[in-house]
């Protein structure tokens, strides 16, 4: 289970690298071209793929406990519901944003979707992070 774990860890930072840039390109690019459409695709698969190792580990790893107070106890009510219920609303409200821009008609209107639903999507992947400046979460940088 430790390589799930540092493999979670790891793609961690590929998807950020991705959202990022796809979050950049939105802001910054005139044209829709092909290129912005495969980094915004990329992100969102990347994201879908850390979806599933992650709930790899939360049925098997020992930090979600469902015993009697893990809501009182802030590792467990972190990995148990906040990560999990934030990683999610994140990658839905990504994937929403990447379905919502195939469908526009025009680059501007593209950009603008991109840059709303992917900018609140990395906000909260952001904030439901176990940063190692937690302590109390145990996270690290890989």
């Amino acid at each position: 289970m430790e390589i799930i774990n540092h493999l979670h860890s790891g793609l961690r930072w590929v998807a950020l690298v991705l959202l990022i840039w796809a979050i950049v390109n939105a802001f910054s690019a005139k044209r829709f071209e092909k290129k912005h459409k495969m980094v915004n695709l990329f992100a969102m698969v990347t994201l879908h793929i850390q979806l599933v190792i992650g709930l790899i580990q939360y049925f098997t790893s020992a930090k979600v406990q469902f015993t009697t107070g893990w809501m009182k106890e802030p590792l467990l009510r972190f990995y148990g519901m906040e990560h999990l219920t934030g990683m999610l609303l994140a990658i839905i409200l990504i994937t929403i944003g990447y379905s919502k821009a195939k469908r526009k008609e025009n680059d501007a209107d593209k950009f603008k979707v991109i840059r709303l639903f992917y900018s609140i999507g990395l906000i909260i992947i952001l904030l439901s992070i176990p940063w190692p400046f937690r302590t109390n979460l145990g996270g690290g940088w890989f």
